[in-house]
């Protein structure tokens, strides 16, 4: 059985990592895990290390790793832990080594495929990604290249393709909303419903989702709303970039001082 399906042992947890819930992906109960499901649950807990800026952290746990670490889901996962430290041209060449002999893995493809992006390289990276069999991480990062490239004709398409086989998943989700961003007009409100219904539900809100409520909120003009909802995430997440950033566009666009936002 596929570990992340409806019915999987790790459903639950990936859609905490995707949903910004890194503390609760990094602290998740793997007692009962299948062996064969348990190192699928230790790379998503330190994907979320990283997210959540512990990337030192996440580099010394590799090294207590013994051999394991010289896998490649593993290597991986190093690439990006030395990219989000600052040792971007050693990573850079370990995610190229691994685009190269590891093409065909699943994690290889999204975490190469982020640094191979992160560091100017968007051809290479969708290449890899290429390669994905309906993966939903690979699918997500190719609609927020696409983004970045200002294709979003292309992102459209690749959401629309995944929609076919994947239907309801919480990443088709978000990755058409993050489309309909782009879009706009109706397209708002249909990113706001997603965006809100994550941020406003205890088990699912996150700076992240709280974060997406706002923007979209900005974009619907309903700005006194915006303010609420990224204020209530600054309480819980001051120090959060993304949170920042469209704090201080909403504080722009209300005429506000930003100085204390910048300080």
């Amino acid at each position: 059985m596929d570990p992340f399906s409806s019915e999987g042992e790790l459903l639950t947890m990936q859609n905490a990592f995707h949903q910004g819930q890194y503390s609760v992906v990094s602290n998740f109960d793997t007692s009962s895990l299948s062996p064969e499901n348990a190192p699928l649950a230790q790379i998503l807990a330190l994907r979320a290390r990283i997210a959540a800026g512990e990337a030192k952290e996440a580099l010394a746990t590799l090294e207590s790793l013994g051999k394991t670490k010289y896998s490649p889901d593993f290597l991986a996962i190093k690439a990006l832990a030395e990219y989000t430290v600052g040792n971007k041209a050693a990573a850079l060449k370990l995610a190229e080594d691994l685009a190269t002999e590891h093409s065909e893995n699943s994690t290889v493809q999204v975490l190469a495929g982020t640094v191979l992006q992160a560091s100017g390289k968007s051809e290479e990276a969708l290449t890899l990604l290429s390669k994905h069999e309906d993966s939903l991480e690979a699918v997500a990062l190719i609609v927020q290249i696409h983004l970045e490239q200002n294709r979003t004709d292309l992102a459209l398409r690749e959401v629309q393709t995944a929609r076919k086989w994947a239907q309801d998943s919480l990443l088709v989700n978000l990755a058409e909303s993050w489309v309909g961003l782009r879009v706009g007009g109706e397209k708002y409100q249909q990113a706001f419903y997603v965006f809100e219904e994550l941020a406003q539900t205890a088990s699912t809100s996150s700076t992240r989702s709280i974060v997406g409520q706002g923007i979209a909120e900005i974009h619907l003009g309903r700005y006194p709303e915006a303010e609420a909802a990224l204020e209530q995430a600054l309480e819980k997440d001051p120090k959060n970039a993304d949170l920042l950033a469209n704090t201080i566009v909403l504080s722009l666009l209300l005429g506000k001082d930003t100085k204390q936002l910048t300080a």
